[in-house]
């Protein structure tokens, strides 16, 4: 009877001491709502008081999230513009280029930035999906004005990537990536990458029927150019799906084929100008944020500066046209500036590649210009005259004004990159070959961001970086300088070319012979990238293609891969 009482007594003062303990655990638990409640009237008041003050943001009042940058993005790509084009790069560049300029002084020039190819379409195939174009069926050459589309259905690229991030996005320019041009009978056209003229089926085309697979299917919202370059039928705009004037007649600027009736060349840059600035102007007052791709069709061929840019240069039309080149540029900053946008656009300008030889280059070597600066060769080649180009990028705010940076970087980095930007992950299958250079552009970077990437000249002749070594899986250019395919006797010449380029920028010392062992790491590196269908870490991707690594050299037999 005593320890049933006892053990009564134990067993009420145990469930008084979890009462009271819970009694003090519910009211710490209300004092902890009622700070939070204070809390969250706080960060209410200081809001208000940051509206009535106009302030923009004080990021620790809303969640990560909701107050990421969201930068508008407008890439600008010229077409065969050398490195030694942009004054800024080259002291003593003969043209002119005042506006290409400001960018470099107001934001970050990237002194080794390349192109994936040395000619067009690979290099915009690259940049809007961040996957090498050599992984496609395009395994050398360019597509022509009636081709079919190159980028796949379903295929994530920059546009689509950042309208579903919440972006407006528009392309202005050359598209050049192929498309489906509904035929009269039916069907589609497909000019089988021959582009010489020659390709009839053009005049079937049903030029008021939609066109397929073109830029609004992969992620723009508008789109308003020309379907290839300049020189390249038909000649007609396109607004969205349909060309703005049917091809009733023919024109030659260059190579032969279907027109509109209004449509001239020397028309083209001056439209595609205005039609960006009114991009800009249209959508700076709105809440979405956009991203302009902007592909020019200049200084490409046909070279057609306007009347008041003919003979400013005193050089050449490839000069005059050039310097026309750099007032496009001018008007989008001019745009920006206007519009109240400035401070909130990442702006790059970059080129698809090394100048042409179409520029007449001893017509400016005898004036003093180097069209592609220190570097040997030009547009279509394996040397880097053909893939280091200029690239510039200015972020108010963000890019440290006046700086340069000599990391390697790639077009095809744009993907992460806006990524990045955004906050937002990639899928797994998407941008397999692009790396963000945000940090480079923030001045965070405390290491290199890649330190290898590949190349290819117009012929499908890879080469490869290893940090400031370069080895070109070809002997000769690959492309239309000496010693040039086809022409010369390249069995004559080492089958390879190792360049060390912090000592030899001009590739004029090919130390293939001299160090088997860096060849065969590097040819393993390429073979690794080919091999694994990406260059960036995750699991292995499939090629759409075989792709043969090793060409073979005219004149010999067939090597092995």
């Amino acid at each position: 009877m005593i320890f049933s009482t006892a053990a009564t007594k134990a067993a009420n003062l145990s469930t008084t001491h979890r009462l009271q303990v819970h009694r003090l655990q519910v009211f710490r638990l209300q004092v902890f709502r009622l700070q939070v409640f204070r809390l969250q009237v706080f960060r209410l008041q200081v809001f208000q008081v940051a509206l009535v003050l106009g302030i923009a943001s004080i990021g620790w009042l809303v969640p990560s999230a909701e107050g990421a940058d969201r930068p508008n993005i407008v890439f600008i790509l010229a077409d065969d513009q050398g490195f030694g084009d942009v004054s800024a790069l080259n002291p003593e560049s003969k043209i002119p280029t005042p506006n290409i300029d400001r960018i470099a002084s107001e934001g970050m020039i990237f002194g080794d930035g390349h192109t994936s190819s040395s000619v067009c379409t690979p290099t915009r195939y690259s940049i809007l999906t961040g996957r090498y174009h050599w992984r496609t069926r395009l395994q050398k050459g360019v597509l022509g004005g009636f081709s079919p589309p190159l980028i796949s259905k379903g295929r994530t690229t920059v546009a689509s990537f950042l309208r579903d991030q919440g972006y407006h996005t528009a392309c202005i320019g050359k598209w050049h990536l192929g498309w489906s041009w509904p035929l009269k009978g039916g069907g589609y056209a497909d000019d089988g990458g021959d582009f010489s003229g020659k390709f009839k089926d053009g005049w079937n085309v049903d030029y008021e029927a939609d066109i397929q697979n073109g830029p609004n299917d992969v992620g723009f919202d508008y789109f308003f150019g020309i379907s290839a370059s300049l020189d390249m039928p038909p000649y007609v705009f396109v607004r969205n799906r349909r060309p703005t004037q049917a091809a009733t007649v023919e024109k030659a600027f260059h190579r032969k084929g279907p027109a509109g009736a209004d449509f001239e060349a020397v028309d083209v840059l001056p439209t595609l100008t205005a039609e960006t600035v009114g991009q800009i102007k249209s959508h700076a007052g709105d809440d979405t944020p956009f991203f302009i791709y902007f592909p020019l069709n200049a200084p490409h061929t046909p070279i057609v500066p306007t009347k008041e840019w003919q003979g400013k240069s005193k050089i050449n039309t490839y000069a005059d046209f050039t310097m026309q080149v750099d007032w496009t540029v001018g008007q989008v900053l001019d745009a920006l500036d206007e519009a109240g946008v400035a401070d909130n656009t990442l702006v790059i300008f970059t080129t698809d590649n090394g100048c042409s030889p179409q520029a007449n280059i001893p017509e400016l070597e005898a004036a003093g210009h180097d069209q592609n600066y220190i570097f040997r060769g030009h547009k279509a080649d394996i040397f880097d005259g053909g893939h280091r180009v200029p690239f510039l990028a200015r972020w108010p705010g963000k890019v440290k004004p006046g700086t340069r940076t000599e990391q390697l970087v790639g077009q095809l980095d744009l993907l992460a990159t806006a990524a990045e930007i955004v906050g937002a992950a990639l899928p797994k299958n998407a941008g397999e070959d692009s790396v963000s250079f945000l940090p480079v552009l923030l001045g965070e970077a405390k290491e290199p961001i890649r330190t290898s990437i590949v190349s290819q000249s117009i012929g499908g002749q890879f080469a490869i970086r290893d940090g400031n070594w370069k080895l070109c899986v070809c002997p000769g250019s690959g492309g239309w300088s000496d010693p040039r395919p086809g022409r010369a006797n390249l069995t004559k010449l080492p089958p390879m070319q190792l360049y060390d380029l912090a000592n030899d920028p001009g590739e004029e010392n090919n130390l293939f012979a001299k160090d088997p062992q860096r060849v065969e790491k590097m040819l393993g590196m390429l073979r690794e990238n080919i091999e694994k269908g990406r260059s960036t870490p995750g699991e292995s991707l499939a090629n759409d293609v075989e792709v043969v690594m090793v060409k073979p050299i005219p004149g010999t037999p067939k090597q092995g891969k």
